[in-house]
């Protein structure tokens, strides 16, 4: 069914500013910079996107970093994976994501989509699949190493059988990743990991939507169908067309409780087309503070490519007008801002981007790039605090775009503290 009008109309700034809110970096939040922080910043954003890159950090913990400022990074992994009891567990998401441990029912409806699939990239035997339950149930928590081996003996993605068959059950649900060791997924059965009341729920479909968009609204302050979609790649819905998905999805936001919104004018966050309006949905939560008037302090700090804030290129230009890329996989000649590009957000606004790198104890900064000369200091603020957070006590500049700046960003660099 169609949503009922919508009776609130929220600015570009409006949303934007829900969205810095809600994703931690606007306002006081009452995370502590310890492993407590580190979950409960989890469960706001719903999901934490996992990456192999790491050249200040790994993702996660880049992610963890930029709300709560300098927490230790083993309180970041022990938060993740090493909990006495799991709070998280490990499922395909916007894409590879850790997620909190109460969100396991509620991707039953993407378990089942695998199972009636039949396969994964990989073609899977019922006999291997067997063998590997049959390990784990006898021997307890292991690794791909630990079950046979996760590559066949070629490149890196060319997966043992063990892994292949391990990484579809995981998909499917007969295992669970909630531990890692040494960047290695331990595989485990559910009912080792999982409490009996999350073990035994099986949500359908709907149930599952509604749940999802529930989050994504709380991670967004404000979401559109193409939002919902994004966040949680809800396009694995098995909808015949995009407007079922977009019945699916509507129906879904108002079994959430969220509240009917328009987004007006150009250039606002989910509108795809600029000067048209779009119907979407507020969380109530963040709909009440936006209509509280709260501003609070901004965050100033660097970026993961891969953070919640800007998964959605096309948002992050709308709500921003910032253009995001990331360039790891584009050869080195073609690449316009770096291999590892990390957003500069200052003031509530992307206002540079630097591509940064480690050598010993010193941060150098590849490519710095600022959109006005007005991100210097905010630019060598930012530098100066993720150097210390990894362990460099230097910062070397290189490349500045556009060269006017270079003087007053190495000034503010030389007196940051």
């Amino acid at each position: 069914m169609d949503a009922p009008a919508a009776e609130v109309t929220l600015t570009p700034d409006d949303v934007r500013r829900m969205t810095l809110r809600a994703q931690g970096f606007l306002g006081a939040t009452s995370w502590s910079r310890s492993r407590a922080g580190v979950a409960a910043m989890l469960r706001r954003v719903g999901a934490v996107q996992l990456d192999t890159i790491s050249v200040l950090a790994r993702s996660h913990e880049l992610v963890a970093y930029a709300r709560l400022g300098p927490v230790s990074r083993p309180q970041i992994e022990q938060a993740y994976w090493h909990a006495a009891k799991p709070d998280a567990f490990e499922y395909w998401a916007h894409a590879a994501c850790v997620l909190p441990i109460e969100q396991w029912p509620y991707y039953a409806f993407r378990r089942r989509r695998f199972l009636a699939k039949g396969l994964r990239w990989h073609q899977v035997t019922p006999e291997t699949c067997e063998k590997v339950l049959a390990r784990l149930r006898a021997e307890g928590p292991l690794t791909a190493t630990q079950l046979g081996g996760a590559k066949a003996g070629g490149p890196w993605w060319d997966w043992s059988d063990v892994k292949v068959a391990v990484e579809w059950l995981l998909d499917t649900g007969e295992v669970i990743c909630s531990q890692r060791t040494g960047w290695r997924r331990v595989y485990d059965l559910p009912e080792r990991v999982l409490s009996d009341s999350l073990l035994g729920t099986e949500p359908a479909d709907p149930e599952c939507l509604a749940y999802l968009a529930g989050v994504a609204a709380r991670a967004l302050g404000v979401v559109t169908v193409a939002d919902l979609v994004e966040y949680h790649r809800l396009s694995f819905l098995g909808a015949r067309s995009p407007q079922d998905t977009r019945r699916a999805l509507t129906d879904a936001a108002l079994a959430a409780g969220l509240v009917p919104v328009t987004l007006a004018g150009a250039g606002t966050a989910g509108a795809r087309t600029a000067g048209v309006n779009a119907q979407a949905w507020a969380d109530p939560g963040a709909l009440a503070e936006a209509s509280a008037g709260r501003r609070g302090r901004n965050r100033v700090t660097l970026i993961s490519p891969f953070d919640s804030l800007i998964w959605d290129r096309k948002r992050t230009r709308l709500m921003f007008g910032f253009e995001h890329g990331l360039e790891a996989y584009v050869p080195k000649h073609k690449r316009i801002h770096g291999y590892y590009t990390m957003p500069l957000l200052a003031g509530g606004r992307l206002v540079g981007r630097v591509d940064p790198a480690r050598e010993g104890k010193t941060l150098v900064a590849r490519k710095v790039s600022l959109e006005r000369a007005t991100a210097a200091e905010p630019m060598a603020q930012a530098l100066r605090e993720a150097a210390a957070w990894v362990g460099c006590d230097d910062v070397r500049l290189e490349q500045i775009e556009p060269a006017q700046h270079a003087s007053r960003l190495a000034a503010a660099l030389s007196q940051a503290p």
